[in-house]
């Protein structure tokens, strides 16, 4: 388990999922990570790496076309669910039961791009974690956590 607020930089996509795996060691059920940064910065590999720490055995992908993706985990979990907010412009004029299926009590959600949602998101379970990635140039990332 990684101290907050954390600060590392990352060289490579394995070297970021390490971060993600030590960082979500203190995730519970219900919690939701926040996660922001450019585009091509390591949000969907930051999920992946935390996503296996938690038990995710399938493949973990950007869910940018479909809202959101939940992939099995292992107890007290019934799933990780991972959402990609980048098509959304605001969650005022959405369905108010668009996020229904990605939180809940035996949930942890990995959120992209929370900007548009942040009042709906806060009201569908406690917000453990904000992380921040930014390019570095070349592979290297910063990666922030608080």
């Amino acid at each position: 388990m990684l101290d907050l607020p954390f600060n590392g930089t990352s060289s490579s996509a394995a070297q970021t999922e390490r971060f993600a795996a030590a960082l979500s060691a203190r995730l519970e059920p219900g919690d939701i990570v926040l996660i922001s940064g450019e585009l091509g910065t390591g949000k969907t590999t930051f999920v992946r790496g935390a996503a296996r720490s938690l038990g995710v055995s399938d493949q973990v992908t950007s869910p940018t076309f479909t809202i959101g993706q939940r992939y099995a985990a292992a107890p007290p979990l019934d799933y990780v669910a991972h959402v990609d907010l980048y098509r959304l412009q605001s969650l005022e004029h959405e369905d108010p039961d668009l996020l229904a299926d990605y939180a809940g009590p035996a949930i942890i959600t990995f959120v992209e791009w929370p900007a548009v949602g942040l009042e709906r998101l806060e009201s569908l379970g406690r917000i453990a974690l904000h992380v921040t990635l930014a390019h570095r140039g070349g592979d290297e990332r910063r990666i922030e956590a608080a």
